[in-house]
């Protein structure tokens, strides 16, 4: 594998590092060799990334993300399915029926790395794309219907932004499904106090109180359903538990959209 240190953006290693080291766990509640076969390639620490909270987090989303593509899939198994600004997330792997098509869409210079890490597969294409610019969509096959993936994206944009990519899915796909990684005003204010963004340089953009608020942005959209994080981390520990209850509106949550 081709792949150095330096070709992986800091942000996309907070997953990576957190899957690798559940994969490794004897009781592994997700498994993603994927994910471990690069960080053991890369051949650097990167526990920095993995702090209890973050691990709880990334795996709630990942269980959360996954149950709720494998319910869509039953009701439309022939969907498209894309995750824009993929990384190096390995969804299909996860949710594979047989029958949907799938597609990673991310920047170009994020794919040109991916591919050195991924192949495209039976079903499964790797697309440059910009989530803020549609131009790329005309490339996706017709479809009965479309679920758009969006996980740790959104919360970088600003609200102009995220306005600018819900309007660029709704113009470009006729009717689909967009599951979106939300977070709160209180980490919006907060980028560098997060136990693994802050070892980053990045900085999280608007923070929504309710997904509902995307619906000002989007009128076409139908807010379905909303569940933070805290649902899935409260299961697994104490202190899980504690943090469902102390930071009961600060934790990330999956929103479901329908156009």
């Amino acid at each position: 594998m081709d792949l150095k240190f330096g070709d992986i953006q800091e942000t996309a290693l907070i997953p990576l590092a957190i899957k690798a080291s559940e994969t490794s766990r004897p009781n592994a509640r997700i498994k993603d060799l994927k994910a471990k076969e690069i960080i053991d390639a890369l051949g650097v620490d990167v526990s920095k990334y993995d702090p209890f909270m973050s691990h709880e987090g990334v795996i709630a989303r990942t269980i959360l993300y996954r149950d709720k593509l494998k319910e869509l899939l039953k009701q439309y198994p022939d969907a498209v399915c894309i995750n824009l600004g993929c990384g190096f997330d390995d969804k299909f792997s996860q949710v594979d029926n047989g029958k949907l098509r799938w597609f990673d869409v991310d920047l170009p210079d994020q794919i040109a790395v991916r591919r050195k890490v991924y192949k495209d597969r039976d079903r499964c294409t790797m697309m440059d794309g910009d989530a803020l610019d549609g131009s790329w969509t005309k490339n996706i096959p017709k479809a009965a219907m479309y679920i758009i993936v969006m996980e740790g994206v959104l919360e970088y944009f600003s609200k102009d932004q995220v306005k600018t990519c819900l309007n660029m899915l709704c113009d470009s796909f006729p009717h689909g499904y967009l599951l979106a990684e939300l977070h709160s005003p209180f980490m919006e204010k907060n980028s560098k106090h997060h136990d693994a963004v802050k070892y980053t340089n990045a900085t999280f953009g608007w923070g929504t109180r309710s997904g509902k608020e995307y619906l000002e942005l989007e009128p076409r959209l139908t807010f379905l359903s909303e569940t933070s994080y805290n649902e899935e981390m409260k299961k697994y520990s104490i202190r899980g538990k504690l943090f469902s209850i102390i930071g009961k509106n600060i934790n990330n949550r999956l929103a479901v959209y329908r156009w």
